[in-house]
């Protein structure tokens, strides 16, 4: 008979209780990046340790050494897992400037109200943070937002919604860092923050000079 770690109180199981669930390769792998999350997200990157990871994806500690040395090991691939992790953002094309602005900023607002993006705070304020992780957020979620805003200026500029001289990284990066910064104070960005950063920081950046 097999025995299921019990766990955490207050956590619910994923399966019924008394029914033992038998995982492998992917779908393991995603339960165990889903549980890294959440426990980073609640207790930060210090208090991250696999004998507390097990029990909430339901599986056993020689499962997650098997696969990673280090609990840093393991967030890297939760990163990089494209449906747990931070696949590529889709660009949006509403036709204007502020549909634009509006859907990817909003897009980004939702995910950091999930367990993956709650995740990113104490991965960017944590002291003893492995720098590679670090390296990771810029590559999956600044990086590839800027430069998705960048065409997106890029594209208004054509239509001359925009200052060509607008169309830049620097100005592009202004956005995602601030929905972001919104996220680190309040908790949570909403439908009208994001909407007061595009028509009183954005917009106003990027107007055509007359």
């Amino acid at each position: 008979m097999v025995t299921r770690p019990t766990a955490p109180a207050g956590d619910a199981p994923a399966t019924r209780p008394g029914k033992a669930t038998r995982r492998r390769g992917t779908a393991l792998n995603r339960a165990i990046y889903r549980a890294a999350f959440e426990e980073l997200a609640r207790d930060g990157f210090d208090a991250l340790a696999f004998d507390k990871l097990a029990p909430r994806a339901e599986t056993g500690k020689s499962v997650l050494y098997r696969r990673w040395s280090t609990p840093s090991e393991l967030l890297l691939a939760a990163l990089n897992d494209p449906v747990e992790g931070f696949g590529d953002p889709c660009a949006p094309d509403t036709g204007t400037l502020r549909g634009d602005l509006l859907a990817l900023l909003e897009a980004l607002a939702q995910v950091l109200d999930e367990p993956r993006g709650q995740a990113l705070i104490p991965l960017m304020t944590g002291r003893g943070r492995p720098p590679e992780l670090a390296g990771a957020i810029r590559e999956l979620v600044f990086i590839p937002h800027r430069d998705i805003l960048v065409g997106c200026l890029r594209a208004a500029a054509d239509r001359g919604e925009a200052d060509p001289a607008s169309v830049t990284p620097l100005v592009a990066s202004v956005g995602p860092r601030m929905v972001l910064a919104e996220s680190m104070d309040k908790g949570h960005v909403t439908k009208a923050d994001v909407a007061a950063i595009v028509d009183h920081v954005l917009l106003p950046l990027a107007a055509p000079r007359r």
